[in-house]
């Protein structure tokens, strides 16, 4: 599986001939001015966690440019068939659905979730993907729960844990929800883009160190193999 990092929680995971791209929000993200380009991002299914405007800012239009299926809550998948979209798959906490040769389920995220014109954004969540290649969770924003040793089972090759603290999971949390999922390669999200989550990178990576796991921070537009 190749993964490339857009900045914040946008994540473009391409796996069985198909290109996931989870929480595009380019466009509220100063980080990624001027390094990614909205317009030629490629889309197969667009995922969407929650309905927070620095997770869904791009989605309408990458969609919409794409063609591309978009997964997430009912109510956000709602909010988006009115603007438009039908290509939208209605999703709830526990349930999954086949897309291609991929099983993807939508779990449980503690963290609170409305869209960016003040809209109900039903229950936040995150994503176990199942493929041919290998499993692996984007997790959204969440604060570190107990659910997260449920996923063990999925034999995950790596997940994506938020780690930018005030909002989400802190370094320390993302650890132990590792641990608890049995996976020894994390990729960090929700990090660096505004002040209140700016980490250290090195302290983050020996953290992990320590506790025998490895944590990917890729640059923007950076792809990297897992």
């Amino acid at each position: 599986m190749r993964l490339t990092y857009y900045g914040q929680s946008c994540i473009g995971v391409h796996t069985a001939g198909m290109h996931l791209l989870f929480d595009p929000a380019i466009g509220v993200n100063p980080l990624a001015q001027g390094k990614v380009d909205v317009g030629s991002l490629p889309a197969d299914v667009v995922l969407l966690t929650h309905g927070h405007g620095d997770h869904v800012f791009d989605a309408e239009a990458i969609v919409k440019r794409t063609g591309a299926k978009l997964l997430s809550n009912y109510e956000i998948v709602e909010w988006y068939a009115a603007k438009g979209i039908t290509s939208g798959v209605h999703m709830n906490l526990g349930g999954s659905t086949t897309v291609g040769a991929l099983r993807i389920k939508y779990v449980n995220a503690i963290h609170s979730s409305q869209l960016p014109d003040g809209s109900y954004g039903g229950s936040a969540g995150g994503f176990v993907v199942q493929g041919p290649e290998g499993n692996f969770h984007h997790a959204g924003d969440t604060a570190l729960t107990l659910d997260m040793q449920l996923l063990k089972r999925y034999d995950l090759k790596f997940a994506c844990l938020p780690i930018g603290d005030t909002f989400t999971m802190d370094v320390d949390d993302a650890v132990e929800a590792a641990r608890m999922m049995g996976v020894g390669q994390v990729v960090g999200i929700h990090y660096d883009s505004f002040p209140p989550i700016r980490i250290d990178h090195d302290k983050a990576r020996e953290t992990f160190r320590k506790a025998g796991l490895t944590l990917h921070l890729p640059a923007i537009n950076e792809s990297i193999e897992l």
